[in-house]
């Protein structure tokens, strides 16, 4: 099996100083890749900061003889997110990859959430997500590769409780994701996004005793293989959960046709309508697969 290294590549992670972030530092960077470790150090809720996280992990990459620099800009904000790309361009000339990992948790229900809470979220993890892809992306399509890695989440995709501001910036992740894969197709720019699972410092306060083995470094492979080269899927997302590795993606049913309609006859048809028999993965270029497979099916009258 030949190995899968990174020589010469550049990899920007955010929120790279602790818990899956500093896994795939260690893996990028024991593999021959030049790392940007990006991280505030801030505490779970993001309102702190602690400039030491980033540079720890920097020093421990350096004695294994690996390369990298820490930064602690923000990404809440544009100017921080082309910061941390400048000290990419300023250190090693270039980005090949960009993980973007930064996160913070503030719980609520939709009844019970501040905006200030809502906001906070929002602002690091798909804002952040936002602003970095915007520097990066032209950068890399420029010159002609690059590697995008968003992380999204089990609650971005199915909801839980109390998350309404990180199950929306979770699920906003599929957008953002799709359309830099579409833009930068031809440039050899892929993106796709992680659905990691591990137990972090993002699982305080939750009962573990009964989960599986779930370190972050049950995740790391999977976010390199999408950062290297081999990677040859984009606008995917992949999840990684104690030990499986699953792509996860969005489908339709074959759905009903008619030429016109009643509210009535919606209600009659919904059991065909939810039909899982026969579903349509449409995959990158679903937005020209979905019009198309139903302009056919109105075509030929169902």
């Amino acid at each position: 099996m030949t190995e899968l290294r990174f020589d010469d590549r550049v990899a920007v992670i955010t929120g790279g100083g602790r818990g899956l972030g500093a896994a795939y530092a260690r893996l990028l960077a024991e593999k021959g890749c030049k790392v940007v470790v990006n991280d505030l150090g801030a505490p779970i809720k993001g309102d702190g900061l602690d400039v030491g996280v980033a540079q720890q992990l920097v020093d421990e990459i350096k004695a294994a003889g690996g390369e990298a620099v820490a930064d602690t800009n923000s990404v809440a904000t544009p100017e921080g997110a082309q910061a941390i790309v400048q000290t990419a361009l300023d250190t090693y000339g270039k980005v090949d990859i960009l993980i973007h990992n930064a996160g913070n948790v503030r719980y609520g229900t939709i009844r019970e959430l501040s905006f200030e809470d809502f906001q906070s979220v929002i602002d690091v993890h798909l804002m952040g997500a936002f602003y970095m892809v915007k520097a990066v992306h032209p950068l890399m399509c420029d010159a002609g590769y690059g590697r995008i890695v968003l992380t999204s989440s089990i609650g971005g995709i199915y909801g839980n409780n109390r998350c309404v501001n990180y199950g929306i910036s979770k699920s906003g992740m599929i957008g953002l994701n799709n359309v830099a894969a579409l833009e930068g197709e031809e440039f050899d720019v892929k993106s796709n996004v992680i659905v990691p699972s591990a137990v972090t410092r993002m699982a305080e306060g939750l009962d573990v005793s009964q989960y599986p083995p779930m370190e972050p470094e049950l995740v790391s492979p999977t976010v390199a293989w999408l950062a290297h080269e081999r990677c040859d899927v984009s606008g995917e997302m992949i999840a990684a959960i104690g030990g499986r590795i699953a792509r996860a993606f969005i489908a339709e049913t074959r759905g009903v046709y008619q030429p016109s309609w009643t509210i009535e006859e919606v209600d009659q048809a919904m059991p065909q309508v939810h039909d899982k028999s026969d579903v349509q993965d449409f995959g990158l270029h679903g937005h020209v697969g979905h019009i198309v497979y139903s302009f056919d099916m109105a075509r030929k009258g169902g």
